[in-house]
């Protein structure tokens, strides 16, 4: 008789805490834990140990302060493992993408000792959400002289690919608190992850990350990266509207089109801004990086008049309705969209755009290594533009 391996016995472990009353509380995200647990148990339990302190710890709380203040912890704790996890050579973000879910289910199926709020619990899921991303570890050190943040996202179309991999979210832990000199001066990358989901996007996540940066002036060159394409993509001209009939990882559909494209909202309304923006990276510096893919200057978009086309200029999309911006539709272009129209708001100079990487079919090792790679290779010539 066969002795049962450990990863088996932990996804034994874990299966049992998905009964369907437990189901019937969790989101879209949460509810596939049990299938990507039975598709990758190696990966879904890789932290397993943190999660199991959480749930230990989280059943003794019997304060509201304090148990804000452990979840909030205990998420700066998965992202830094995660980092570091990366940092040392294993090389794969779908660990901290699942076992940030697990916490949420811990959070919304298990009960501390006392009788828990709903909006309390609301309270430690924000906490968890934020400090599990990054956002709230974006500090730069004194010595940095040239100061550069760069977003990655989760990995999405989990329905399609339960194991599918985001070689932008394993960039940005990659690259969080790297540091190397260019031109005698010291360069710290700060990195945050986000999530594939349109409400964040509408209730102004991307405003809230960038707005103190652009207000305090405390970067000298913003990323934004994600999956696209079959080499690298520097996004020219983002769009305004929403026009991908794709799901979020909520899977949910904004009823946008390629015939009807939606501008994306923000706090309760239309998002206000021209139809496209134009990015501010060093195009030409960055083209120098070498690795395995082409760097294109993507100049694509579509409009309601014209379809798809190369856009030459701003003036030249003026009076457009825009359908796709150079990086698409979907949340690769509105995270480049809003962060340069709030770059255009405050007046600022920093440098910002997008990145997309060459996609990858669920999860490749090299072919992730190699992006990660390139980017760094990119993001260390364009700073030794400043």
């Amino acid at each position: 008789m066969k002795t049962p391996s450990m990863a088996l016995i932990t996804s034994t472990l874990l299966m049992g805490l998905f009964s369907h009353s437990a189901i019937a509380q969790l989101d879209v995200e949460e509810a596939r834990l049990p299938t990507a647990i039975e598709a990758m148990p190696n990966v879904v339990n890789r932290y397993q140990p943190l999660i199991a302190d959480v749930s230990k710890q989280y059943a003794q709380q019997s304060d509201e302060l304090n148990i804000t203040q452990m979840i909030a912890a205990q998420g700066l704790r998965l992202w830094q493992r995660a980092v570091n996890d990366v940092q040392t050579g294993h090389i794969d973000d779908r660990a901290l993408y699942w076992s940030r879910l697990a916490i949420r289910d811990v959070l919304k199926t298990q009960q501390p000792n006392f009788n828990m709020s709903a909006w309390q619990r609301d309270v430690l899921i924000t906490a968890i959400e934020k400090n599990s991303r990054g956002l709230s570890d974006v500090k730069f050190n004194d010595d940095a002289h040239i100061k550069i943040l760069l977003t990655g996202f989760d990995p999405f179309f989990l329905d399609r690919h339960i194991d599918q991999s985001n070689p932008s979210g394993l960039v940005a832990l990659a690259l969080d608190g790297y540091r190397f000199k260019v031109n005698g001066k010291q360069v710290q990358i700060e990195t945050a992850m986000i999530p594939v989901r349109f409400a964040d996007f509408d209730n102004g996540l991307i405003e809230s990350l960038l707005t103190p940066i652009y207000r305090d002036n405390s970067a000298d060159m913003i990323f934004t990266v994600s999956m696209g394409r079959d080499q690298f993509d520097i996004e020219r001209f983002p769009g305004r509207n929403r026009s991908a009939a794709a799901p979020d990882n909520l899977n949910v559909l904004t009823g946008a089109n390629k015939q009807a494209p939606i501008a994306p909202l923000f706090n309760g309304s239309a998002l206000k801004g021209p139809e496209f923006v134009e990015f501010s990276l060093p195009i030409a510096a960055m083209q120098t990086a070498k690795g395995p893919w082409q760097i294109n200057d993507n100049h694509t978009v579509s409009t309601l008049a014209k379809g798809e086309f190369q856009a030459t200029s701003l003036s030249q999309l003026q009076n457009a309705t825009s359908v796709e911006g150079s990086g698409g539709g979907y949340l690769s272009n509105e995270i480049s969209y809003r962060a340069i129209l709030l770059q255009n708001n405050f007046n600022s100079r920093i440098p910002v755009g997008h990145i997309h990487t060459p996609r990858i079919a669920a999860y490749n090792e090299q072919v992730e290594r190699d992006i990660v790679e390139q980017v760094k290779a990119m993001v260390k010539k364009a700073a030794a533009t400043l």
